[in-house]
């Protein structure tokens, strides 16, 4: 269980996603940070991270690994396709 309320995680978790997000840039892609839900990070892969194959790899290995990292072990991240519409 995660120690943390969500409003606690907000601005961890935006400066944790400033780190990936110049990663993803530099292949074309980009991310939008939707919001966090239970400790869950919604995002939403823009750019040639939309639709790319790696993707899933990108969140898990990336975005997520990131989280983990500096914020706590049991965070997840969870992408939200675009078109798909997203309410906290």
């Amino acid at each position: 269980m995660i120690p943390f309320s969500d409003e606690e995680l907000l601005n961890p978790v935006k400066s944790s996603l400033a780190k990936i997000l110049p990663m993803l840039e530099k292949d074309g892609g980009g991310m939008e940070f939707l919001g966090i839900k239970n400790a869950k990070v919604y995002v939403r892969l823009i750019g040639a991270c939309n639709g790319c194959p790696s993707s899933g790899q990108t969140l898990k290995y990336g975005v997520e690994r990131q989280l983990k990292i500096d914020i706590h072990p049991e965070i997840e991240v969870i992408n939200i396709p675009v078109g798909e519409k997203f309410e906290i």
